[in-house]
């Protein structure tokens, strides 16, 4: 069997695929809206011939951002040399490096007037250094076309080498992200290529760069409310400031099943206790992915951090104030049964 791109299915995703996506349920909802600043969004995006994680990754809050100018760029290409069970971006051989990439995301940062831009990228582990230079790179001319604008970078663990690490966090984005995902039985199923320590000890090494440090959790792959909290205790203990907690969404047959559905009253629950164990930024709901409102959250654990300083004109007001959909408790309802 092979996949849309000819590549032969993996053992472990031919046994996915015997199990049916199943429905959805009622508070998983989103809305489709199309306007004028989504519509010119996309034409600068398609115009700078740049990728973003909204299309390759199928957010579902593409609409609601983009209506409200806000984008995550995916840089390194459409290919990753990792596969996690949970990701919709391919995984093969990527394509050469693209050494101008960096100029052009910066340039449609500066074209799209943001004052925060989120940046990801695929992981490259066929270079040399592991496609670090791309990653700084990219937040050293955003900050350099756009003094004003921060920057959040989303990475892999780039082997959890210092030597990689290093110019990324010299590049020194306002908030250095990196994905727990889930917890630690459940960690090598769903992501082979990392290792749960590691992934903590990229946060705790950023942390201790100065950075602020973000991560996020998926839920309904088979993790219990207890083993959330613990990943939850190892993120804050690992020395991430800020943590998103979302429902997991299968993106195809090939994909991990979708153990679960999690209430909205349960994210509620969660982010209650991820404020108690200290973090100062928290958005958890069934909708809520990792760069969802990245700016707003960013702002609100600077806010709560009273040592913290920041000189951006990054600020909760102008399209940001409208109200989040995936606000937490904005999706509970009597009628749900």
């Amino acid at each position: 069997m092979t996949n849309a791109h000819g590549r032969r299915l993996l053992r472990l995703e031919v046994r996915n695929s015997e199990t049916p996506i199943g429905r959805k349920p009622s508070w998983i909802r989103t809305r489709a809206r199309t306007g004028p600043q989504y519509t010119e969004l996309k034409g600068l995006v398609r115009s700078g011939g740049l990728h973003t994680v909204c299309e390759e990754a199928g957010c579902p809050n593409i609409y609601e951002c983009w209506e409200d100018r806000e984008a995550t760029f995916l840089i390194g290409g459409e290919q990753c040399t990792r596969r996690c069970d949970f990701c919709q971006i391919d995984t093969g051989k990527p394509a050469e490096l693209d050494r101008d990439e960096p100029r052009r995301v910066a340039e449609s940062v500066r074209r799209m007037r943001l004052r925060y831009s989120t940046v990801t990228g695929v992981a490259r582990d066929d270079l040399d250094d592991g496609g670090s230079w791309l990653y700084a790179e990219t937040v050293r001319q955003i900050h350099a076309l756009n003094p004003g604008t921060g920057v959040e970078l989303l990475i892999p663990d780039f082997q959890c080498r210092d030597d990689r690490l290093g110019p990324v966090f010299g590049s020194r984005p306002e908030v250095l992200a990196h994905n727990l995902d889930t917890v630690a039985r459940l960690f090598h199923r769903i992501r082979p290529a990392f290792r749960y320590e590691g992934s903590l000890e990229v946060l705790t090494k950023a942390n201790a760069a100065g950075l602020v440090t973000k991560s996020n959790l998926m839920l309904g792959m088979g993790e219990t409310p207890d083993e959330v909290t613990g990943a939850l205790r190892d993120l804050r203990e690992a020395g991430c400031e800020i943590v998103t907690i979302s429902q997991y969404l299968r993106p195809s047959a090939r994909h991990h099943p979708v153990e679960r559905w999690v209430r909205p009253e349960e994210f509620v629950e969660h982010m209650t206790t991820a404020e108690e164990i200290g973090f100062a930024g928290v958005l958890a709901g069934p909708l809520v992915r990792s760069s969802y409102r990245a700016g707003r959250l960013y702002a609100q654990s600077v806010s709560r951090r009273a040592s913290a300083t920041s000189t951006l004109s990054t600020r909760a007001d102008g399209p940001s104030d409208r109200p989040l959909f995936q606000e937490p408790g904005g999706q509970l309802d009597p009628r749900i049964p």
